[in-house]
């Protein structure tokens, strides 16, 4: 392999071997120095004073370290034998305090891809990090003609991880001219992993104080689902879109090895559902789109028929070797029976905010405000009259409420009033993880909720009972679209209001108005657009969908001069889950996420930071990750108070927060936050604009860029 050739393939440490004696490191003046660039994954295995890369030459006995670990897991390059005078000596071991070394500024993160760059010259060594430079040093020549020769025998040779101390990967490893720019080799195709997106939507689940998830499996008649979504994303941070399937299988939490099945279940242990149908997971992996797959999941193994062992679902790329980074696995499991009485986990519940950002502690900013509402119905629209009232964020209750109360102004046909007079933002997720996450229960394309839907067709449903608004209360999202949609064909605005205060009373929860008030007018403009779309088909082809779906978008969110990007229409393509062709529920799947994104961007204010350009307020339709991707550079993240703003991929009608923006930013502990913005509309003229009210906090303090 000469100067500027690469190995563009994952090899095991041990496997990697790479001579120096090759052309570009040596000229017709003699040796001319060389950058070696690789990508480097260390297990958690991995000590410290292990060495990575040794030098060997047939030579010299024993060997000589050239890369390896510290103490503080930080990086230590060495000089190179036969060619500097201050190089070591064969058989040398840790701790090298008494041997020249350079040593990186950062420690080494395991589990981890990092780029690793080394320069070499006869009167010097560089050490960069993740294209960085982090340490060099000056040394001296010893490259007499003899030592040049004996020097040209030198390999470098990865570990061979037999005393267990250090196992590894390498990917990219590319020898370069002196000349050649390391940060540019840091840029250029970089390595893939698979990671768990972190979250679970479900009310199957809790999460216990030690971390353990607690989901509700057994029988068929018992067991609940579970969504989670694995991300195939490269070593920057950045979402791959790469043709790959995924398998998802039941492990033992504490050594890995697959949960069989038990005598008295003769089920696989982990299900995974298609189209209404349940499957052996192992049996049907699942297409990675759009750089994720979505795995719908149930558990039909208990803990206690595995002598309650934990259990961990296990996430691996098909087709692939058997390496770690194309390997995923969730928080250790407790399957337990629904007699059980576990409390649904509620991720990012709302609270009561004296401050726009709230996350379980007070904060000085702006007060939030709840609305109380006032109602007369009259040609099917509401007449609201605001009033605020503060609240304390400390309480740890919810805040007690009336049912006319509502966070936004709605009337019944999903009109929203245009002047915006403050806004708040508060939590919504734990440990700042949002998309993939429902705060409500949500058994989104469930077996249960597809059997719940046939009992609800064609039955009288009356929205004042008790026994619906309960079952609104308690259900999940898909479920509470079937019930409403049911509801919407025989009731009155009027009702539909009522329906609306009673849910918010009984749920505690305020935001439940806003997705009931528009349910009329998104079926009604979903009906339409997909009429228009098929032309009496029952499918559509997506190339020729688009046309429609933009103009009907701009249509809804008022906008002028801004309408769908290819960029947003591959989000919306990603949230249908459809191919070339659009099916009615891939249709529903994305209008239902749509629509209230565009209602909300008909806001006055709203819609005036949509149409800006310059800055670019709302970059557009983007994912979780391409937020998080933009707001890090190549050595870390960016500095705190970046943020940019996005609307959750995760948050669908009638999710109480479809539709609501929420600002992706750096925290003063450089980590990456994400808080929800909810709107209070006020028909007061005057009011400050949402971007001064963004700046004002003390959080917020710049824009971002998202490069798509």
């Amino acid at each position: 392999m000469a100067a500027g050739e690469c190995c563009q393939e994952y090899l095991m440490l041990k496997d990697v071997r790479i001579d120096l004696n090759r052309d570009g490191v040596f000229g017709e003046e003699g040796f001319a120095g060389f950058s070696l660039c690789l990508w480097m994954y260390l297990s958690s295995s991995a000590q410290p004073s292990s060495v990575i890369f040794r030098q060997v030459s047939s030579e010299i006995e024993g060997e000589v370290p050239f890369l390896a670990l510290s103490e503080q897991k930080k990086l230590i390059l060495f000089p190179l034998m036969f060619l500097h005078s201050e190089a070591s000596f064969a058989g040398s071991t840790f701790p090298w305090s008494d041997i020249h070394h350079i040593t990186s500024e950062s420690e080494c993160p395991m589990e981890r891809w990092v780029h690793v760059g080394c320069k070499a010259t006869t009167d010097h060594i560089s050490l960069y990090f993740n294209g960085e430079l982090s340490d060099n040093m000056p040394l001296s020549s010893s490259s007499d003609d003899h030592n040049l020769d004996n020097f040209k025998k030198v390999s470098l040779a990865g570990s061979s991880g037999n005393d267990g101390k250090l196992q590894g990967y390498v990917y990219n490893a590319c020898m370069l001219s002196l000349s050649a720019s390391i940060k540019d080799d840091f840029a250029k195709n970089p390595p893939v992993k698979l990671s768990l997106n972190g979250s679970c939507t479900s009310d199957a689940l809790e999460v216990g104080n030690d971390g353990v998830w607690s989901i509700v499996g057994g029988k068929a008649s018992c067991r609940r689902n579970f969504s989670l979504d694995v991300v195939l994303s490269d070593a920057v941070g950045q979402v791959v879109h790469k043709d790959m399937e995924i398998t998802a299988s039941l492990v033992y939490a504490d050594n890995g090895a697959p949960v069989e099945k038990t005598q008295d279940n003769s089920e696989a242990p982990l299900l995974v559902g298609f189209e209404g149908l349940e499957y052996p997971s192992t049996e049907r992996p699942v297409a990675v789109f759009l750089g994720r797959a979505t795995f719908k999941l149930k558990l039909s193994q208990l803990s206690s028929k595995s002598d309650n062992r934990l259990f961990s679902i296990c996430f691996r790329a098909s087709q692939t070797k058997c390496y770690p980074f194309f390997e995923a696995r969730s928080p250790p499991i407790r399957c337990i029976s629904r007699s059980r009485c576990i409390r649904p986990v509620v991720i990012g519940k709302r609270q009561a905010s004296a401050s726009p950002i709230c996350d379980r502690t007070q904060l000085p900013g702006i007060n939030d405000r709840f609305q109380e509402t006032h109602e007369n119905i009259g040609n099917g629209h509401a007449e609201i009259v605001s009033h605020r009232k503060q609240a304390n964020c400390l309480s740890s209750k919810r805040p007690k409420i009336s049912p006319d109360k509502s966070s936004r102004q709605v009337d019944a046909n999903g009109n929203i009033a245009q002047e915006e007079k403050a806004f708040k933002m508060n939590s919504e997720a734990r440990s700042n993880n949002l998309d993939g996450t429902d705060n409500c229960p949500s058994d989104s394309e469930s077996i249960d909720a597809r059997n719940s839907e046939v009992k609800w067709i064609g039955e009288s449903i009356d929205p004042m009972s008790d026994m619906v608004i309960f079952r609104y209360c308690l259900e999940g999202t898909y479920e509470r679209s079937l019930l409403l949609k049911e509801i919407i064909k025989s009731s009155s605005n009027e009702e539909l209001v009522t329906f609306a205060d009673q849910v918010c009373l009984y749920s505690g929860c305020l935001h439940h108005r806003y997705p009931i008030l528009i349910s009329k007018q998104l079926v009604q403009e979903a009906n339409d657009t997909w009429n228009s779309i098929c032309q009496n088909g029952n499918r559509a082809l997506w190339i020729t969908a688009t046309v429609e779906l933009n103009k009907r978008f701009m249509s809804i969110s008022r906008s002028t001069t801004r309408g769908l990007s290819e960029k947003d229409l591959e989000v919306l393509r990603g949230i249908a889950g459809c191919g070339e062709e659009l099916g009615l529920e891939n249709f529903n799947a994305m209008w239902q996420w749509l629509y209230p994104v565009a209602v909300t961007l008909s806001n006055v204010q709203i819609n005036g930071m949509w149409e800006c350009t310059l800055p670019k307020w709302i970059e557009g339709f983007i994912t979780v990750e391409e937020a998080e991707s933009s707001l890090k550079c190549p050595r870390g993240i960016q500095k705190p108070g970046t943020f940019v703003l996005r609307f959750p991929t995760s948050r669908s009608w009638p999710h109480p927060d479809a539709g609501s923006l929420v600002v992706t930013y750096i925290g003063a502990d450089l980590t990456i936050h994400h808080k929800l913005i909810s709107i209070d509309q006020s028909k007061e003229s005057g009011a400050e604009s949402l971007q001064n009210l963004l700046l004002k906090e003390p959080e917020l303090s710049q824009l971002g860029r998202v490069v798509r």
